[in-house]
């Protein structure tokens, strides 16, 4: 879902119970669950069959239940379920599976927060005291599905640059040959160049220049090694067009000249 949903609904808290052992939860059309793990982990599975391992939460929707939460039957675990409703109840409201948050301390801080303001107070309440509670209730709610909201996209975001980052290297590993350029690799990634720089460092330890420097000059040598072909011929094969680009490139990485290196085959200049 999006936070477009988010940002058109009120969430209205209902209700919520801990639990240590396994169960099936029930949810009714126009209700929703949010399962949180307090220790350790369980499973849960829903109309569909395929059991989702929780560590941290799930959102349970009317559209796929009832959920089966299993507890696992060596080891203890503990966890929430906090019902809920939005309003208006004919509004777009699609939170279902998984859900991640950075900070797994601020989530159970404001669940034990919700679960004080949600106890019915011991003698009659004023009506303000009675208005306050509800809103705390309801903001507090609200701040628990914006965090598990936003912070599951933003998962969802680096799992999906990465997944496009590797594809990226594995193009530049396969293509090593054709004039590769930053704003061509970015654009194939989905990503902004600078983006796309940030990432490549972080994967690689590296800028892309460098690296694709490196492959190009690694698969030069093994060409040397084994073809025994003249320097301007494998400068025009791993994609230098320009020789005396290819020498300075070739010198920078293997640390002697292509001549040099060929009359040796290993680098090191007699």
């Amino acid at each position: 879902m999006s936070m477009q949903e988010l940002a058109s609904v009120i969430p209205l808290f209902e209700h919520m119970a801990a639990y240590r052992t396994s169960q099936t939860i029930a949810v009714p059309a126009g209700s929703h669950r949010l399962i949180v793990a307090l220790s350790g982990h369980v499973s849960v599975t829903g109309s569909d069959g395929e059991p989702a391992p929780v560590a941290q939460a799930f959102a349970c929707d009317p559209l796929h239940g009832p959920y089966r939460v299993q507890v696992p039957r060596t080891r203890e675990a503990s966890y929430i379920v906090l019902s809920y409703r939005v309003f208006p109840e004919t509004s777009a409201w699609s939170l279902y599976g998984p859900l991640r948050a950075s900070s797994a301390v601020k989530i159970k801080y404001m669940l034990d927060e919700l679960a004080l303001f949600a106890q019915a107070p011991g003698n009659a309440e004023p009506e303000h005291e009675r208005v306050v509670r509800q809103v705390r209730k309801r903001l507090l709610l609200e701040r628990v599905l914006f965090i598990y909201l936003y912070e599951t996209a933003r998962a969802r975001e680096v799992q999906s640059s990465a997944a496009n980052m590797e594809e990226s290297l594995a193009y530049i590993n396969e293509h090593y040959m054709l004039k590769l350029t930053l704003p061509q690799l970015a654009e194939r990634a989905g990503v902004s160049v600078g983006h796309y720089t940030v990432l490549f460092k972080a994967m690689t330890g590296t800028t892309m220049s460098h690296y694709l420097r490196r492959l190009r000059i690694d698969k030069e040598k093994q060409m040397f090694r084994h073809f025994r072909l003249p320097a301007k011929e494998v400068a025009q094969r791993v994609g230098y067009a320009d020789y005396f680009h290819f020498s300075r490139a070739f010198k920078l990485e293997a640390g002697c000249s292509p001549t040099a290196f060929l009359r040796t085959g290993s680098g090191e200049i007699e």
